[in-house]
Formats: structure tokens, C-alpha cells, sequence
């Protein structure tokens, strides 16, 4: 927390304050009283769950949320058996959806046994009416819902939905608000998330991202940077700048600044020795960020921009404003530029219309760029946008026998780039105890790839220099140099 308060100064019997963040925590402070009231009823504190359920942007909102919830007095359960649970929903594949419910099949059974428990839900999937209807006339049990734009509005709606009997409710459709001088509990000690700008502009036209997050928000330089000054003096080496297109970052500030200068800016901080960014889009990828990224001692050696089709006649159907010359020529510039750099991608496979030609295509440029790997997706309908209506949907057989074949040449490719890098030593990032082995570190290279290797937890939050002696195609094992 780099806006610092002393929550017991607060005179909750005061009117709230109308500028934020004061006003979050005046809220904090209310909640505070009813965790307070909780156990002299109960004799013990509250304890509160939150899951997560979406992209790198929702975990860094979750965070924010655990925070206030521990602010306010609850204990972390480890179970959704509490008395307070939170969902930070996700909507980019309607399977999203409907996993929200499924949970909240199993939360009904525990309300039932615990009546005075308190159900939320947030995030991109409560953007969309439909799913909010749906909440409101089948899951009534739920007490909260509200979606991106307020969700720093959390303290404010938790208080709120602590004295009510019934849904509280609260979705914007839009707003030009930023507000992040908030609280947030990292899920790790030296490496935080940063959101630099929200929403997006391109509606791609599989994509529901724009309809839930609204059109882009850059945040002021001086803010982002105040944080990340703050995140380096308690501990912080490395930081990821977030945004659903952060080579857009900037256009709409009052004094426009530059996605490359801003990294310069950050690059600038003492105390910050990674610096990551996502997601780029490639119609945006400046020639000043690839120079920006050259130069640089500090942005990791990892690159993720997305490809979804190497099919110019699809990629023009998807609404991504670049055909494949361009990405192949952007890749070389790139690659040029930055030699050993680390690029993966996103691709998706049966988009609406797509034939074996296209699909080749898609195929010939994984094969031209060698990816370092890539999350690949069986294209699915999402209700709301263009490409949900368009002709010639691609018959699911189909669909998954070219979606095979591509994993299969994405991982033989993944394996061979994995295999250049054994037999070199290369500084690691130590996040972890490995979850199989105790006696096992496990760290991350620059350019995102997964080591195991022994150390002690000491090491954890230190860079280590790693010797990889093997590669098992999605991580190495190392031993300490």
C-alpha cells in the first residue's frame, strides 16, 4: 500500500469522504466494526475466500481484494467454506461462465449450512446483463455483484452487502475513473503486477473483452511510476506492466507518452532488475519499442504477441488489423534486433470460414517463426460478438484434427528452442519451494521458462545463477553455479 492511512484515525461516524481512495478506506474502517461485532458474536473473525478466475489483470484486482478484506479484519480461509467469498470472474469463453456457476452450485450447499455467509462476484463475466439476470433470478443467494469499472468501489459494496438482507448489485457500463492507490496483498514478495492502462479499443471480432472492459484508459505516468517506486523500496525486483494492449499505452493522456518511453521511465527506478510487459498487439509494436527493448539491461527477454491466424484473409475476418506479412516482418525486425529473444504466441484454430489453405498458412508461419511456445485454442462461438454469427462454422472434428496437428509442431518446435539453452548457465529468478519436491527451488529464467533446481527458501526472491544441465521440454533442472 503506497497511500498510507491509519485506519484507526478514521471517524467512521463522520460522513464518508468524497474523494478517492479516501473514501475505500473511510469503508475499510466500517467493515472493520462489523468483523469487530462478527466475534463478540461468534467469538472468533471472519474468514474470507477469493478466487480468481481470470487474466494477469484480474490477479493483480484480486489482490486488491484480499488486501481489503484482510484490512477489514477477515482471516484467509483456505477452502470456500467462509464466511465471506469472492469470485473475480472471467468471460473470454462462455465455459468461463459457466464454471462460475458450477461454483456456485457448491457455495448454495454451504450457505445453507452457514446462513450468515456472504457470496460476491466480480469481474468481466458480471459486464454482461445476461449473466447478471441470470445471477439475480437463479442464484438469489448471492448478496454482491459488481463488475470492472467500480471494482475499487470493493470496500464501499462490501460494507454495504455486510448490512443487507438483500443483493446488493452495482455494474457500470463504462466510466473514465482510475483509482489504484489501493491495498493489495502480492501473492509474491519480489514481483508485482502493475496496470498501466484498461480496456481496449480493437474489437477483434471473437473477442468480448472490449464489451466488458470498455474502451482504453491509460493511467498517468506519474502514478505508475510512484507505485512501482514504492513496489522497489519494499522489496519488489520485478515488475509486469499490464494492460489488454499495452503498445497503445498513452494515446488518450492529456501529454501523450509512448509505451517505449514509459518502459525508459521505468527502467530509470533503482531496485527493479526484471521488467515484463503483456499483452502486445502487433498492429501497435513500434519500431521505438523494439529499440527501447535493444537497449535495454532490464525488460526480461521475452516477447508475447499473439498471432490467432497466419491466414491474411482470416486475420482480415478477425478484425486484427495486420495480415502475415506484416507479423513475419515485425518477427524479423524483432528478432534483428533482440537475437536471443524468447517470442511466444496465441493462435487459434476452426475460426469461422478458415480452410486447410488457411490453416497451412497459420502453419507456415509457426513454422517460419519457431515459437518458444503457444497457447493454442480451439476457436469457440462467444455469444456477443461478430464472429459468433458469421457463416461456414468449422465442424468440431475438423476444428480438432488441425488443432492436433498444430500442438504437435508447436511442441517438437518448443522442445528443439528448449534444447539451445542446456549446458548454459543463466540468472533465475528463485519464486518457490517446487510444489513436488521440497528439497527443490523453482525460479524462472528472462525469458519465462520454469527451472527446478536445488537451493533453500532463503534463495526465494533472489536471482541465482543456474546451471541447465537438462531440458524436459517445459522446464529445465539445474544445479547452482
Amino acid at each position: 500500500m503506497y497511500h498510507e492511512f491509519d485506519l484507526d484515525d478514521i471517524d467512521t461516524k463522520a460522513k464518508p469522504p468524497v474523494e478517492e481512495p479516501d473514501r475505500q478506506y473511510y469503508f475499510i474502517a466500517k467493515c472493520r466494526e462489523w468483523v469487530r461485532a462478527f466475534k463478540q458474536r461468534y467469538g472468533r473473525l471472519p474468514e474470507s475466500y477469493v478466487l480468481n478466475m481470470g487474466c494477469q489483470m484480474n490477479a493483480r484486482d484480486s489482490e486488491k481484494l484480499t488486501a481489503i478484506l484482510e484490512q477489514a479484519g477477515f482471516l484467509q480461509a483456505k477452502t470456500e467454506e467462509a464466511d465471506f467469498v469472492i469470485y473475480n470472474t472471467c468471460t473470454v469463453r462462455e465455459n468461463a461462465n459457466n464454471k462460475v456457476y458450477g461454483h456456485l452450485g457448491l457455495l448454495n450447499a454451504y450457505k445453507k449450512k452457514n446462513p450468515h455467509m456472504k457470496i460476491a462476484l466480480c469481474g468481466c463475466m458480471m459486464q454482461e446483463p445476461t449473466a447478471v439476470s441470470t445471477i439475480k433470478h437463479r442464484y438469489s443467494f448471492v448478496d454482491l455483484v459488481f463488475g470492472t469499472h467500480n471494482i475499487y468501489k470493493f470496500a464501499e459494496l462490501l460494507d454495504s452487502s455486510l448490512h443487507s438482507d438483500t443483493m446488493v448489485v452495482d455494474v457500470w457500463e463504462d466510466t473514465d475513473r482510475i483509482v489504484e492507490e489501493l491495498p493489495a496483498k502480492r501473492k509474491y514478495r519480489f514481483k508485482s503486477g502493475v496496470n498501466i492502462m484498461f480496456g481496449c479499443n480493437n474489437f477483434c471480432s471473437y473477442c468480448i473483452v472490449p464489451y466488458v472492459r470498455g474502451r482504453e484508459r491509460s493511467r498517468k505516468p506519474e502514478e505508475i511510476l510512484k507505485e512501482i517506486r514504492f513496489l522497489a523500496a519494499d522489496g519488489v525486483k520485478e515488475v509486469m506492466l499490464l494492460g489488454q494492449n499495452v503498445n497503445s499505452y498513452g494515446k488518450n493522456l492529456t501529454d501523450p507518452l509512448t509505451f517505449a518511453q514509459l518502459l525508459e521511465k521505468v527502467e530509470q527506478i533503482d531496485g527493479i532488475e526484471r521488467i515484463r510487459f503483456m499483452t502486445s498487439h502487433p498492429k501497435d509494436l513500434s519500431d521505438d519499442l523494439i529499440e527501447a527493448m535493444r537497449r535495454s539491461k532490464k525488460i526480461c527477454n521475452h516477447l508475447h504477441l499473439p498471432l490467432q491466424s497466419g491466414s491474411s484473409r482470416i486475420l482480415n475476418l478477425m478484425n486484427r488489423r495486420y495480415d502475415k506479412e506484416h507479423y513475419l516482418n515485425l518477427v524479423d525486425r524483432i528478432r534483428k534486433a533482440v537475437p536471443d529473444l524468447a517470442i511466444t504466441t496465441d493462435i487459434i484454430v476452426g475460426f469461422p470460414g478458415e480452410t486447410e489453405e488457411d490453416f497451412l498458412e497459420t502453419m507456415d508461419v509457426v513454422k517460419k517463426v519457431r515459437f518458444d511456445s503457444a497457447f493454442t485454442f480451439l476457436y469457440s462461438k462467444r455469444t456477443g460478438t461478430p464472429a459468433a454469427s458469421m457463416d461456414e462454422q468449422i465442424p468440431e472434428h475438423i476444428a480438432k484434427e488441425r488443432f492436433d496437428r498444430l500442438l504437435r509442431e508447436v511442441q517438437a518446435i518448443a522442445a528443439q528452442k528448449a534444447d539451445c539453452l542446456t549446458g548454459r548457465t543463466l540468472p533465475v529468478l528463485a519464486e518457490e519451494i517446487n510444489r513436488q519436491d521440497a528439497s527443490l527451488l523453482t525460479g524462472r529464467l528472462t525469458n519465462n521458462s520454469v527451472v527446478h533446481f536445488a537451493g533453500t527458501k532463503e534463495m526465494i526472491g533472489t536471482i541465482q545463477q543456474v546451471y541447465l544441465k537438462e531440458s524436459r521440454g517445459f522446464y529445465y533442472i539445474g544445479s547452482l553455479q
